[in-house]
């Protein structure tokens, strides 16, 4: 499997740490020292549909590749107004593809779940081209009365094109640990007369030391996993693509591996944390800069709610671009 094409789709409204110092105790200072973000965006007149159909055009555009082509659509997605059909259904309607598809929610860790599925239906041969889009609006998770939550988090969406061409993914793996109190959103279905239990809801649940020692622990052993998988020593790695979630969890992701700064590119401080986009929306903020060369060797690492981790080591691959 081989990545062919990468896109993304931001709002176009951005909300800086000192505008959220209007209506929130805390300023730039508090926020920036803490999480590494400057600011972030927020969906305001577009919709997470318009988002993630921006991103899987721009994904198809960069690989050459028309949507009646595509074999399977994956959407890596939290939440959104829909609960069924999924948005996934909406994406490929209005792309003009008819190719299955489906979503899944492996929280942030979503874009490194939908990878290691593509892989696994191009192993079988039952798909030749997949396109897995990340589309999340975790800002519509936070309680934005409060400090906690409301200042980390971002919208956006993320996209690539995944072709059976090359065998450049070298290792895989996912975790799941269930440690769910210590970050959820819940939510309160619809009442039956049947019904004698108090469901709870309300805005994410988010216990920030927790999250930190989880993201940081698990991270560092997937990373450490697939790099012996694919028998790659940690120094021959070009970049690190970590998801966004804070700039503290990814430094102590790096002095944990011992690696200089230039190979752990980020965007949190301009975008915050887009959840499961946030990993495909560095991709191709990298890509379309070409600072990524033929040959480089990748290694993604993402943790989220659940507690649900995964990894894995590719080799960037240029020339399988079709543009």
């Amino acid at each position: 499997m081989n990545i062919i094409g990468t896109g993304s789709a931001l709002p176009e409204l951005a909300i800086t740490n000192d505008m959220l110092s209007q209506f929130l105790d805390t300023d730039d200072k508090w926020i920036s020292s803490r999480t590494g973000i400057k600011k972030r965006r927020i969906i305001s007149t577009e919709s997470l549909i318009d988002l993630a159909v921006k991103a899987a055009k721009d994904a198809l555009k960069n690989a050459n590749l028309k949507p009646c082509e595509l074999n399977f659509i994956i959407c890596s997605n939290v939440a959104n107004n829909y609960v069924t059909p999924a948005l996934s259904c909406f994406i490929q309607g209005e792309i003009g593809a008819t190719c299955p598809c489906l979503d899944l929610n492996g929280a942030c860790s979503g874009f490194i779940f939908a990878l290691d599925m593509a892989e696994s239906y191009m192993k079988c041969g039952k798909a030749n081209n997949i396109l897995i889009i990340c589309a999340e609006e975790p800002t519509r998770f936070c309680n934005w009365n409060e400090r906690n939550t409301s200042v980390l988090f971002g919208d956006g969406a993320g996209a690539v094109v995944v072709s059976a061409t090359d065998n450049n993914f070298k290792s895989m793996y996912l975790s799941t640990n269930a440690k769910t109190d210590a970050i959820y959103y819940q939510r309160k279905l619809e009442s039956t007369p049947y019904l004698n239990n108090n469901e709870k809801d309300g805005p994410l649940v988010m216990h920030g030391q927790d999250v930190f020692k989880l993201a940081v622990s698990a991270s560092t052993h997937d990373i450490k996993t697939v790099l012996q998988k694919a028998e790659i020593n940690v120094t021959e790695v070009d970049y690190f693509l970590l998801h966004q979630a804070n700039f503290r969890i990814i430094e102590a992701i790096r002095e944990y591996l011992k690696e200089p700064k230039e190979k752990f590119p980020t965007n949190i401080e301009k975008y915050g944390n887009t959840s499961s986009a946030s990993i495909p929306i560095l991709l191709d903020e990298l890509n379309k800069s070409e600072q990524l060369k033929d040959g480089n060797i990748l290694v993604m690492s993402a943790f989220g709610a659940g507690f649900t981790t995964g990894a894995c080591t590719c080799i960037w691959s240029t020339h399988s671009q079709k543009n």
